[in-house]
């Protein structure tokens, strides 16, 4: 090919990325506008509420999430339910010493997944058997709660056009270099890409938004769901429960849950390496699709600064418009200041690291390679 038509394929790639680029950062000011929050101040929630912690080995961080549950407000009716799911390292004795004889808080034996099952789903699935309340609460044992969180999800779900799920996004505290690329692209995703008030409508499976960290639902909306059992095999459960609820003809929502829950998903580098790959692959459906999506991200993402640093003005607008896009991201995984700026102006990294993290998800994948927490995914 003639390196005149090959520039000028460039040139019209980088004109189309960065007009994709200034696109999603203005749906993403138009979503940030229109995102629902908890209510800083909720009325006593009148239904039964259920508070469900899945925990396999978490010794080391369950005590802050206990302690954040049982000093919550304006839920009269409240039952708290630790599943110990086989965990080796004491994470039982540690929920008993952080509840402090609290008759609310119990802690349940977890059985050995069944064949099909995937260990998270199925923990979840034995919290709602044993659970009463007419609400759950499913609570992550990294996450911590400001005091008026549980009342405030279970506000959402009231009211005639209510969803039937809501997924409450915490604030993730990110840890290390590659904690600090890639954390923040999480609620970047979805605010750039999904219609969030036309989702909030809709019953499309393909429009739902959800994070397992901190979800609210009725348990009748769980159970026309076909329960956890729905997304038995489901590496991303949160995202299969969401479609699931939606398919049965319920809706659900994303809420900005950074005032109210905080989660340190991981400590390391290392750590969180490992959290992403053991699910990227199944993010897109199949090794066609991740490629489609790695390609386009590099269309609108890679391309347009690339372009910038041979001096082009367009490829420069369309930096400029991923950066302006990233910073709002700083509400969910900012560490303040300058800090955040660094790590807007680093953006293409940040794509290009997801996508290598996607790669290796595929690759781990196809070897059967890919653990979590001692089991196979």
């Amino acid at each position: 090919m003639p390196d005149a038509r090959l520039a000028e394929i460039l040139r019209a790639a980088t004109a189309l990325g960065s007009a994709l680029a200034v696109v999603g950062t203005m749906h993403e000011l138009v979503n940030l506008r229109m995102l629902r929050r908890p209510s800083d101040h909720p009325e006593p929630v009148a239904s039964a509420v259920s508070v469900l912690i899945p925990a396999r080995d978490e010794a080391h961080r369950i005590a802050p999430t206990v302690r954040s549950v049982l000093a919550q407000l304006n839920l009269p009716n409240v039952e708290i339910l630790v599943l110990d799911d086989g965990s080796t390292d004491g994470t039982a004795d540690v929920v008993h010493r952080a509840a402090g004889g609290d008759p609310r808080v119990r802690v349940l034996t977890g059985s050995v997944p069944p064949l099909g099952w995937l260990g998270k789903p199925h923990a979840c699935a034995q919290l709602a058997e044993a659970a009463c309340g007419d609400i759950l609460v499913y609570v992550d044992a990294d996450v911590v709660l400001a005091p008026t969180a549980v009342a405030g999800a279970a506000a959402m779900l009231r009211g005639p056009h209510a969803p039937d799920l809501v997924s409450v996004w915490p604030r993730q505290v990110a840890a290390g270099a590659l904690g600090h690329l890639v954390q923040p692209l999480l609620a970047w995703s979805w605010l750039t890409t999904v219609p969030l008030r036309i989702a909030e409508r809709s019953r499309r499976p393909s429009l739902a938004v959800a994070n397992g960290q901190f979800l609210a639902m009725r348990a009748d909306a769980l159970s026309c769901a076909g329960g956890w059992a729905a997304v038995r095999d489901a590496v991303l459960d949160d995202i299969g429960l969401a479609r699931a609820v939606r398919i049965s003809g319920g809706r659900t929502g994303v809420v900005d849950g950074s005032a109210v829950a905080t989660c340190r998903m991981y400590a390391t580098g290392r750590e969180l390496s490992a959290g992403y790959r053991k699910s990227l692959w199944a993010a897109f459906g199949s090794p066609a699709g991740a490629a489609a999506v790695g390609a386009a991200l590099c269309l609108v993402y890679v391309l347009p600064p690339a372009a910038a640093l041979t001096g082009s003005r367009i490829g420069a607008l369309g930096y400029v418009a991923a950066v302006a896009g990233r910073l709002p991201a700083r509400r969910w995984c900012g560490r303040g200041g300058a800090g955040d700026v660094l790590d807007a102006a680093g953006h293409p990294a940040s794509v290009l690291a997801l996508l290598g993290l996607v790669m290796a998800s595929w690759v781990g994948r196809r070897r059967g390679t890919l653990r979590w927490k001692g089991r196979a995914v």
